[in-house]
């Protein structure tokens, strides 16, 4: 199969789909990649390296999207669309929920797209969203501690704290990948750290991992509240497969927070956790609003986009071959939790949360593909 591995256009956004060992893999299993010109130079994998690995550096993205499969890291920017042809297959994070006109547009070209982020493991578990949700929690309390900087308009607390003063607080509201990596990075700070899931096996998990570190809470709209309102960093980590994430935090109680306090929103590509969030950009990732300052970055793991890259890799490269070794339906057969990834075939939705939320009827991959 030729695979093609765009360079990402998206506003700063380093990441690489695959690396030179990943382009030597599907080379070595008998595949043909096309690599673009560029694609991974940020992040210090040369032109050269590609070729050295057995890929074909081609001039710009128009030649990559040639490609029977694409594979890339964030999904098409305006830019990109234009160059999808029927029954194309693009494997890579989608997050359609959060943008409807893109599902619309990849809908109306007849382009099979499977989401990273809806793929399941036999747990039901996202194991390509996993490393990226890892390294956004921990990248959460980072940001975090620098959006309470006075520069940014926060209130000035050293989430760390010092001899003779508390530490800050940091509220993180899920439980799931990004949420126990948010907790770890907390805890190894010093400071005061509350996690607040619906699952209370989850919450006594934390709490016997970090004795006396963190302390868990049940979720409902009153604890959230609750702690909320006492929080100087609010980390929100919710993640539902496929699905908008819900408004957790409304603009009411942003208000009724102290002035300057942070929200970090880990699912702002799924639409926020906050009725105040909204996208923002690297170059610019903070703004105020009902004076508590907002962090909306919705590529987080493209600030460390070498390491980033490589966790990537590891993750879907096992998947990605046997996409190209056998074509979707038979991947999909053997595995239902990876069928579970599709988003959109032959101009239908199928998957049923997304579906669900854009108000459309989902149809199934085996009704939709047909090779």
């Amino acid at each position: 199969m030729r695979i093609g591995i765009p360079k990402e256009i998206k506003p700063q956004e380093h990441r690489v789909a695959l690396t030179p060992a990943g382009v030597a893999r599907l080379v070595a299993a008998g595949h043909e990649v096309w690599v673009d010109r560029g694609a991974g130079s940020a992040i210090g994998y040369s032109n050269l390296d590609y070729l050295n690995a057995g890929a074909t550096v081609v001039a710009d993205g128009a030649a990559v999207y040639q490609a029977d499969l694409v594979f890339k890291v964030k999904e098409p920017q305006a830019a990109e669309l234009v160059f999808f042809r029927p029954g194309q297959m693009l494997f890579c994070y989608l997050h359609l929920a959060a943008a409807p006109g893109l599902a619309r547009e990849l809908m109306q070209r007849g382009v099979t797209a499977i989401g990273f982020e809806t793929v399941l493991d036999d747990q039901g578990r996202t194991p390509l969203l996993a490393p990226m949700s890892r390294i956004a929690g921990r990248l959460a309390v980072q940001v975090g501690m620098q959006g309470l900087e006075m520069k940014y308009g926060g209130r000035g607390v050293l989430l760390a704290g010092v001899e003779g003063v508390p530490p800050g607080r940091v509220v993180i509201i899920g439980g799931g990948e990004a949420g126990a990596n948010a907790a770890q990075i907390a805890v190894g700070l010093g400071a005061d750290v509350v996690l607040l899931d619906r699952d209370p096996a989850r919450l006594a998990e934390f709490e016997a991992r970090h004795p006396g570190r963190v302390r868990g809470v049940t979720s409902s709209p009153e604890t959230i509240a609750a702690e909320v309102i006492l929080a100087d960093l609010v980390i929100g980590a919710v993640y539902l497969p496929g699905r908008r994430a819900p408004k957790l935090v409304t603009r009411d109680l942003v208000r009724r927070m102290a002035r300057g306090a942070v929200i970090v929103d880990v699912a702002i590509d799924q639409g926020g956790i906050a009725e105040t969030s909204r996208v923002t950009r690297h170059d610019q990732p903070f703004f105020v609003d009902e004076g508590v300052v907002h962090y909306g970055v919705a590529n987080m793991p493209g600030a460390v986009a070498r390491t980033s890259t490589q966790a990537l890799e590891a993750a879907t490269l096992p998947y990605l071959l046997r996409l190209a070794e056998q074509g979707p339906r038979a991947a999909f057969q053997a595995d239902p939790g990876f069928a579970a990834g599709l988003n959109v075939a032959a101009g239908q939705l199928c998957h049923a949360g997304l579906a669900a939320d854009l108000g459309l009827t989902a149809s199934t991959w085996q009704a939709t593909l047909n090779t």
